[in-house]
């Protein structure tokens, strides 16, 4: 099994729990406004890599993951490579390694059965909702948010632990009354570890322009302290 591979970091502290090899899957169908790696949504981009020299290379580093790191698959959104994804995570449970996704759940099909079998081979998943509104997550994303809405729903019923992500862009996902409706979401779910709020930043801007893809959010700055603050207090439960 064949993948396309975006880029690899072998010292990950960002992506997941402990020490992590983190593997970077290239394209996305999203055109998230704020997104900072528009390099990665060309799904005919980045490297052909087979499941088993990816899992050679990451294993490599096994010695620091210690008892929480492992291996965590991005992109992009690695779940459009979603046959490689699972011949990886199956060639590294062999090995006992743990195993982290992060995606938006934009690819979740209901009733295909490849998603069991990543229920079963993912120990962790980092699941980053855009906005809980349709119409604002499609004016956000250029998609509709049902897929990662039904995507967290099946995750959360056959066990599998998340950490949500929510990036906090001001004046597009910081409205009190919308972080209250994920809050609510969030409530329904029993396999939640974690919220992060990730805060909006424009460190992308000079990938657009060497891309020559305008940037939309152009002038919109990153959120205030007390912003980023409210929103973890609303998301975490404590508002």
């Amino acid at each position: 099994m064949v993948g396309r591979v975006h880029s690899f970091e072998s010292f990950g502290t960002v992506d997941g729990p402990g020490i992590r090899s983190v593997v970077f899957l290239q394209g996305c169908p999203m055109r998230c406004r704020y997104c900072h790696n528009p390099d990665t949504w060309n799904a005919e981009g980045g490297t052909p890599r087979s499941a088993e020299e990816i899992a050679r290379e990451v294993l490599k580093y096994r010695n620091y993951f210690a008892d929480r790191g492992g291996v965590t698959v991005s992109g992009g959104e690695p779940l459009l490579q979603l046959d490689f994804v699972l011949e990886l995570f199956g060639r590294l449970k062999e090995k006992g390694v743990n195993t982290c996704l992060d995606t938006s759940g934009i690819c979740y099909r209901e009733g295909d059965e490849r998603f069991e079998r990543l229920a079963r081979l993912t120990d962790l998943v980092l699941l980053d909702i855009k906005h809980i509104d349709e119409d604002a997550h499609r004016a956000l994303t250029g998609q509709s948010n049902k897929n990662p809405l039904a995507f967290a729903r099946f995750l959360d019923e056959r066990g599998v632990k998340m950490w949500i992500r929510h990036v906090l862009v001001p004046g597009i996902t910081d409205d009190d009354g919308a972080l209250m409706r994920l809050r609510a979401f969030l409530d329904t779910l029993k396999n939640v570890e974690k919220v992060e709020v990730l805060p909006y930043h424009t460190m992308g801007v000079q990938k657009y322009k060497k891309l020559g893809i305008p940037y939309s959010l152009e002038g919109v700055q990153p959120p205030a302290k007390e912003r980023v603050e409210n929103a973890k207090r609303i998301l975490r439960g404590r508002a």
